[in-house]
């Protein structure tokens, strides 16, 4: 089986994203379901086995999760192109039902504290240094 390529991992992971900020407020909005199902589609996903479970939203998504899946699909060195096709994609989710929830606008908050344009020096070294944690701990991880 051919893994896939990098394109199609970031989409995949991108959708993965979306679906997680989806959940941001707790529940997913008719507005979103169909956003999501739509972007599943347009990018071929909606047969992933991956998303496809996420799309059934039987289990919920934690905005922890949603938020460490940004920080590894951006990586640790991301350009501001990267970071807006991020910051554009999730906002087209949460404004797709028309509000924006309290739970919604602290998570775009959040967001705009990666954009690379704002990060003072203490930030990306502590970027750097989170980056390598993350690093450490999925190698220890797979040693076991």
């Amino acid at each position: 089986m051919n893994s896939p390529s990098v394109k199609e991992h970031s989409t995949k992971d991108l959708m993965r994203i979306l679906i997680g900020a989806a959940w941001i407020d707790g529940v997913i909005q008719k507005e979103e379901r169909d956003y999501l199902h739509r972007m599943a589609n347009n990018h071929g996903l909606e047969e992933d086995p991956d998303i496809k479970a996420m799309l059934a939203e039987i289990k919920p998504i934690t905005p922890q999760e949603c938020y460490t899946w940004i920080q590894d699909y951006l990586g640790d060195r991301y350009s501001q192109e990267d970071y807006q096709k991020v910051l554009e994609a999730i906002s087209g989710l949460i404004y797709s039902d028309g509000e924006v929830q309290t739970q919604e606008a602290r998570f775009l908050l959040q967001l705009q504290e990666l954009d690379p344009e704002h990060l003072p020096p203490s930030s990306l070294l502590d970027s750097l240094l989170k980056a390598t944690q993350r690093l450490y701990r999925r190698a220890l991880a797979d040693d076991r």
